[in-house]
């Protein structure tokens, strides 16, 4: 079982950056391709970014050049650094994790709120 905590969320203002972070439990994580994904009101959850185990990385057109994924296996973190934010990027924040042997993100973990005001 993996437990995973998200925080760094918060209020920016349009422009602005935050940087979030998930620790995750677990002898494994290095293992694990992580992701980022979010949910705003009203809207169904999507995709935001990835970060394979071999630190191969993926992202959402709507975030490409402007958010960064990236990992420490030795703090068994997970971070997204988010630059340039706007007003849409408002949403819930979830990181998830899939485990090596696994088709799916089978591990999330409970949100963390950002808003972008304009």
């Amino acid at each position: 079982q993996v437990q995973l905590a998200e925080s760094g969320g918060g209020l920016v203002q349009a422009g602005g950056s935050l940087r979030l972070s998930c620790a995750a439990s677990g002898r494994t994580f290095s293992t694990y391709g992580m992701g980022w994904f979010r949910q705003a009101p009203g809207k169904e959850r999507e995709f935001v970014a990835a970060i394979r185990s071999g630190g191969t990385t993926v992202y959402a057109d709507s975030v490409k050049g402007r958010f960064t994924i990236s990992r420490n296996n030795a703090k068994n973190t997970v971070y997204l650094q988010m630059n340039s934010l706007k007003p849409e990027d408002t949403a819930v924040y979830y990181c998830a994790a899939r485990p090596h042997e696994s088709k799916d993100y089978d591990y999330w973990g409970q949100g963390t709120q950002v808003t972008v005001s304009s």
